[in-house]
């Protein structure tokens, strides 16, 4: 069922770098029109890097890995695109409905599609007060059984980061810090929290996804946990005085599930006057950048002005 474009079916057949790119911050993330400047921003970096983009999205039941300008337009601007976690795309395929895809369907069908190595923002990951909801991101466990490398800036501030963490070590999914000994906390460029491994340049990533392919264990993803630039993130100060104003407005109005997230980052946005959404899209450009040099050094080829 899936629909390859022809850019992308060129250069997987070619063996050139593909980076996999979710369409959920274009649909959900960003207010008109400045998200589909965003897309297309996107695309552009990973082509500077010597690589082709694949961004994916399910329009009218089918999933597209790699959209043409009409496509994209279409995400960046149709009324009523769902928001599709890989639980749904099977759902969207039976009804003909269409939607950007989360982190995890991002995810699965980049690699059904070939694609190894793809780029987001911030994962998804274990909720605060866990022990009461039991509120789990998909993403986790759908990348425990999928051979992808998700270049992102650590998992959401808003969300129990030791927590998740501890349930990727669990899950078997490897972690590694891009150029830093600190998770990243999305916004911030420090978690508070070490990783057991680092990793200093994109060969050295590709390395590791070889073996990950010699060793023949389970089909887990590589995460590589790179860290907005300290002088792009959100003040850390400013930070934990708005989530915490924005935690006790959620738990005050009742707040729960599904819609715990939005809401905060909602307030986050809202009561940090956009500097939020600044340090977001910092993360996702330079996410964005170090993954096509990721997917480069994948295919054994030298970068752009590094012949």
């Amino acid at each position: 069922m899936l629909v390859v474009s022809e850019e992308v079916r060129e250069a997987l057949v070619a063996s050139r770098p593909v980076v996999a790119l979710e369409s959920t911050i274009i649909a959900h993330g960003l207010p008109r029109p400045r998200n589909l400047r965003v897309a297309h921003e996107l695309e552009d970096l990973v082509r500077a890097g010597g690589a082709t983009p694949a961004t994916i999205a399910v329009l009218d039941g089918r999933p597209h890995i790699g959209l043409d300008k009409d496509q994209l337009e279409r995400i960046a601007h149709e009324d009523g695109i769902r928001k599709l976690g890989h639980r749904d795309l099977p759902l969207a395929a039976a009804t003909g409905a269409s939607g950007a895809t989360t982190v995890s369907a991002t995810a699965l069908l980049a690699s059904l599609a070939g694609v190894r190595v793809f780029a987001t923002g911030g994962l998804g990951g274990v909720h605060r007060e866990w022990t009461v909801t039991q509120d789990e991101s998909a993403d986790l466990a759908l990348l425990a059984r999928t051979r992808i490398t998700v270049v992102c800036a650590g998992v959401k501030s808003i969300l129990d980061v030791p927590a998740t963490l501890q349930r990727l070590e669990t899950l078997g999914v490897s972690v590694a810090g891009y150029g830093t000994d600190r998770f990243p906390g999305f916004y911030l460029s420090d978690s508070g929290h070490a990783v057991d491994w680092r990793l200093d340049s994109p060969e050295e990533v590709a390395a590791v996804m070889r073996a990950q392919t010699s060793l023949r264990g389970p089909a887990s993803a590589l995460v590589v946990a790179h860290p907005v630039p300290e002088e792009e993130q959100l003040d850390p100060a400013l930070h934990g005085r708005v989530l915490a104003e924005a935690l006790r407005a959620c738990e005050e109005r009742g707040v729960t599930g599904q819609a715990v997230t939005p809401f905060l980052l909602d307030h986050l946005v809202r009561h940090t006057d956009g500097a939020s959404l600044a340090a977001n899209l910092a993360a996702v450009r330079g996410n964005v950048r170090l993954a096509a040099r990721i997917a480069v050094a994948w295919a054994g080829r030298e970068r752009p002005g590094h012949e």
